[in-house]
């Protein structure tokens, strides 16, 4: 085959195991011969409309197969594909399709709306069903199209996706992950989580994220798993897909591992499938920890950036409750070096930054070449998280350099919330800084310094924001100040205000 990249999987994996269950939804079983036929008719639609090498293609909705067959596709022309974060409001998502260059967008029907509100700048849009008005039909596409294999050149360093990641100066940026990047990626999760091709991997974590596509849902597929997609995660139901279809990889973010032990099905479910459980997307309590492993199940967590596609760290079932607290070592392709600010390694137990090198980490941010080279070191990505290392090696993260807030898994840039706050007319000054919360390990509180004359109150402040960003990025509370401390030279000083601020808020 001429295709190096993934867009040559599903032909590779349709020649060895055509039979094999390659993706269940519902009702939906795809082996991965099926697979692999409605990936081809998909690339040849798409190349119908137009679409290119280099061209970008985006997809808006929940985990469906749809989204699996459209990266596929576009690997398999050699366009780049962009999956889009279906939280985020009308104008964050048109900032995203103008910002890619986007030509064709499919969307889920239920995306419809937004979808047309935010796809001004794309030239088609493929709905998965009900088409409507301005929009081709995904089924009806696939069904006026040839079956016939497409074989592009397409190489590992090409570009693969464009992952979008909120900004810390506001916007979201698109990390660009080449082929490459995620083929090691695989490989590495392969190495270091040693998974087998009798693999049923639940898919709850949204796919638009990068934990969720490229540390559970591509790695099951290289190896010749099945993928179980759930559309939208339910404590519930993920026991009771655990159970139906014999799950025996899982991965979440704490809240979601939390949310099943809590389910009151939790007692009595058929558990006995399950080989290991992947935790990430923020810090894991030892509490979670010891709940799975009370249970006798393989429990282990990790650390990683979209940036990095997204494994860096990985602390492997045996160590979860040696090395509690750490994320662990650098996967097997991955290296790690923990510095001071003049990019020097600290010594054992003291802080300093977290650079990554290795084969999985970005070539860059989309179109902002000052900003890729501002967080690339010599070939070193810095990670602007801050951590120590043990006489071990392991790696704790401790800490972050930039005010990135980490809710439920979602990473919340203030740098972003603020912006919007600050288009409110009775906000003269804000700041947002994270605090502790129970159920999502962290979440927003917006402190705000009202415009002279002014007596703006917190529900409307939320019910502003809530029209313009996505839920998860809205805070839970507002407190209100005379004004923000800053440092001599005008910055705002968000330690400070964790300090005065960052204590529940108690009630009048």
């Amino acid at each position: 085959m001429d295709n190096e990249g993934i867009g040559s999987w599903t032909a590779r994996r349709a020649r060895k195991t055509p039979g094999r269950v390659a993706v269940v939804h519902g009702e939906t079983r795809l082996t991965y011969a099926d697979l692999h036929e409605r990936v081809c008719r998909l690339a040849h639609a798409l190349r119908g409309l137009g679409v290119r090498r280099g061209d970008r293609v985006a997809y808006l909705g929940p985990n469906h197969p749809a989204f699996l067959e459209t990266l596929f596709a576009a690997g398999m022309l050699g366009a780049v594909f962009v999956p889009l974060n279906m939280r985020l409001a009308g104008p964050e998502l048109e900032h995203c399709l103008t910002d890619s260059g986007t030509g064709v967008l499919v969307h889920a029907p239920e995306h419809a709306a937004v979808a047309a509100e935010a796809a001004g700048a794309v030239r088609h849009r493929v709905a998965l069903a009900g088409p409507g008005q301005g929009a081709a039909g995904y089924e009806d596409l696939l069904a006026a199209s040839p079956a016939e294999p497409v074989d592009e050149a397409v190489r590992l360093d090409d570009p693969c996706l464009i992952m979008y990641t909120s900004g810390t100066t506001g916007r979201p940026k698109g990390a660009v992950l080449t082929h490459g990047n995620i083929t090691w990626n695989s490989v590495n999760v392969l190495v270091d989580i040693d998974l087998a091709a009798d693999e049923v991997t639940l898919v709850v974590a949204p796919l638009f994220h990068t934990a969720g596509l490229n540390m559970t849902c591509l790695p099951t597929l290289l190896k010749g798993g099945t993928v179980v997609l759930m559309p939208a995660f339910d404590p519930a139901a993920a026991l009771a897909a655990i159970e139906a279809h014999r799950v025996t990889y899982m991965f979440g973010v704490p809240v979601m591992f939390d949310a099943m032990a809590a389910c009151p099905a939790w007692p009595s479910a058929d558990l006995s499938s399950l080989r290991q459980l992947n935790c990430g997307g923020s810090p894991v309590p030892p509490s979670t920890i010891r709940t799975y492993q009370d249970r006798g199940l393989a429990f282990s967590q990790g650390y990683g950036m979209t940036e990095a596609s997204p494994g860096v760290l990985y602390l492997a079932r045996e160590d979860a409750a040696r090395k509690a607290g750490t994320a662990g070592v650098p996967h097997f392709f991955t290296d790690v070096r923990v510095v001071d600010p003049e990019l020097r390694d600290v010594a054992p137990g003291e802080k300093g930054e977290v650079l990554v090198s290795g084969p999985n980490v970005m070539r860059g941010y989309w179109g902002l070449p000052a900003e890729t080279a501002r967080t690339m070191a010599a070939g070193w990505f810095r990670s602007g998280d801050v951590a120590t290392v043990d006489a071990d090696g392991y790696v704790a993260i401790v800490d972050r350099v930039k005010d990135m807030i980490i809710s439920g898994g979602e990473n919340v840039y203030p740098a972003e919330v603020e912006a919007v706050l600050y288009e409110h007319p009775d906000v003269a000054e804000c700041a947002v800084i994270g605090v502790p919360d129970e159920r999502w390990g962290e979440v927003g509180r917006a402190v705000v310094v009202p415009r002279p004359g002014a007596d703006p109150k917190e529900p409307d402040l939320i019910a502003f924001l809530q029209t313009r960003l996505a839920k998860y990025k809205v805070p839970k509370t507002v407190v209100f100040t005379t004004e923000l401390p800053r440092n001599p030279t005008g910055k705002i000083l968000k330690k400070v205000l964790r300090a005065t601020h960052a204590r529940p808020k108690e009630n009048p």
